[in-house]
């Protein structure tokens, strides 16, 4: 039986501009299982960076519910957010966010370091990450010495360290070549056939089209919601 991953429930997002409030999610319902790889789309300002942010713990709803794994972690306390988040949630970024004073392997051990992980078997379990997306050889390799496509790569290592349940990617390939983005959304693919859970923010329905199941967000409102091969 498939296990649900996320529950939101009327997830409202407000800013406050001046004498204005500006509605940027409204009311969104959304329900993940394990092992989905789901695409959220929308023209800009439409929410979906926003509803990313919700989803990974960096944002919080002005109102609503938002369960991870069974635990309500709409009320959760700074600290603990920042522990659910660096144990069950893995992010790629379109821009890499790699240190550059640190080697491929070095920014591959980061989360494992915030973990309480021993020196060596943070070492170990970030050079089989390296090798698992066919970085072995650039592992002593700083980020400036890397292509766009062998730095992504080390982000998604990074983001994969601490067998997180979800793997948010925030245009993966939006920073990269269509050949190089291609090997990127290959390797994405590859995991959730694996099993892992991802929930990919694009704009580029060929990059979608990767992904089993898409939404589309509109001023706020999720105005589609379609699976493939099914309604």
């Amino acid at each position: 039986m498939t296990k649900q991953l996320i529950k939101l429930r009327a997830i409202n997002k407000s800013y406050q501009n001046g004498d204005q409030e500006l509605r940027v999610l409204k009311d969104i319902d959304l329900e993940v299982e394990e092992g989905e790889f789901l695409a959220i789309m929308g023209p800009s300002g439409s929410g979906k960076s926003t509803l990313m942010n919700i989803i990974g713990l960096l944002d919080r709803s002005t109102t609503g519910n938002y369960w991870l794994e069974d635990q309500e972690v709409s009320q959760l306390s700074e600290k603990k957010l920042a522990q659910v988040r660096n144990d069950q949630i893995g992010f790629v970024f379109q821009q890499f966010f790699l240190l550059a004073k640190l080697n491929a392997l070095q920014n591959v051990e980061l989360p494992l370091i915030y973990a309480g992980l021993p020196a060596a078997k943070r070492k170990e379990l970030a050079k089989q990450l390296l090798e698992k997306v066919k970085l072995s050889e650039r592992m002593t390799h700083l980020p400036s010495e890397l292509s766009g496509g062998q730095k992504q790569r080390v982000a998604i290592a990074r983001a994969l360290v601490n067998s997180p349940a979800i793997i948010l990617a925030d245009e993966p390939t939006g920073a990269l070549d269509t050949k190089t983005g291609q090997q990127i959304m290959d390797l994405l693919t590859n995991l959730n056939r694996e099993g892992k859970t991802i929930i990919m923010v694009t704009h580029e329905p060929e990059i979608a089209a990767y992904a089993s199941r898409t939404i589309v967000l509109r001023d706020g409102v999720i105005t589609e919601d379609k699976r493939k091969g099914g309604s």
